[in-house]
């Protein structure tokens, strides 16, 4: 039997192998190769910028690859809005200053933690009237969609269910749970299984703020965890925030490095 991976060191270079490569983006409607980047064009005017690593290369070399790959979706008049997924643990001269040269904005840094299903599989007591649930009808995924726009930011952004519309309808493993009380979604997160990896991803995990600090995320996180565990999968991971990362600390998850979002929004008119 294999050993475990459990160091900080082991889990970071799995991450990088097995979740760096197009296991990351499977939904994409094509991929362009810049260098080491890949330039993902998503449904619905959504661009991506990842990449395993930035290949040794130095300040100028990414200051162009920065000025091509925004100018690829400049080219694109569907495009509204591109992330660039940045690594706390990449060697990458002069990307920060890059990207906000051309126009990109730097979201909330987030952590990426990793670690073994097993220990989250717990019963978690729920408030009274809360109960959990898998969903898969689109009226209830545009409703979880619309109460985690709130949860996140406090107002519904349009068409932010199409994208889990698209991937249910891919049938690739993904699962999405919410929390209930009387008939209100509260509380939600999902599942993403990764093919030809043991990973399974925990993601979108949001909570009405008048619901918070009292177990629900904790019991969505192992009703995620149990069903990973009966797909296979011997490792989870998680872009924390600050909220969600000492649930997964005490149960053993490591930190093993950061992720900041970059995002450039196309100029009205352009």
């Amino acid at each position: 039997m294999a050993r475990p991976v459990t160091t900080r060191d082991e889990l970071l270079r799995v991450y990088d192998e097995q979740l760096r490569t197009d296991a990351e983006t499977p939904s994409q409607e094509s991929v362009r190769l810049l260098g080491p980047l890949r330039l993902v064009t998503f449904p619905h005017g959504r661009g991506f910028v990842t990449y395993q690593d930035l290949d040794g290369a130095d300040a100028s070399t990414i200051r162009a690859w920065v000025g091509e790959a925004l100018e690829h979706y400049r080219a694109d008049p569907a495009i509204t809005r591109v992330e660039w997924k940045t690594r706390g643990h990449d060697a990458a001269p002069g990307l920060h200053d890059s990207l906000l040269a051309h126009g990109f904005v730097a979201d909330e840094t987030e952590s990426v933690m990793i670690g073994e299903p097993g220990p989250l599989d717990v019963d978690v007591p729920l408030p009274n009237g809360v109960t959990l649930r898998s969903v898969r009808d689109e009226p209830d995924v545009r409703a979880m969609a619309a109460m985690q726009d709130l949860a996140f930011d406090g107002h519904v952004t349009e068409g932010s269910a199409e994208p889990l519309l698209r991937r249910l309808a891919l049938q690739d493993g993904m699962e999405l749970w919410v929390a209930e009380h009387g008939g209100v979604m509260v509380s939600a997160g999902r599942l993403e299984p990764v093919a030809g990896t043991a990973f399974a991803g925990l993601w979108g995990g949001a909570t009405l703020p008048e619901w918070r600090g009292r177990g629900i995320y904790r019991a969505l996180t192992a009703a995620r965890a149990r069903s990973a565990l009966r797909a296979g999968k011997t490792l989870l991971h998680s872009d924390s925030t600050e909220y969600s990362r000492p649930i997964l600390e005490r149960n053993g998850f490591v930190k093993v490095t950061t992720t900041t979002p970059y995002r450039w929004t196309r100029p009205s008119g352009q």
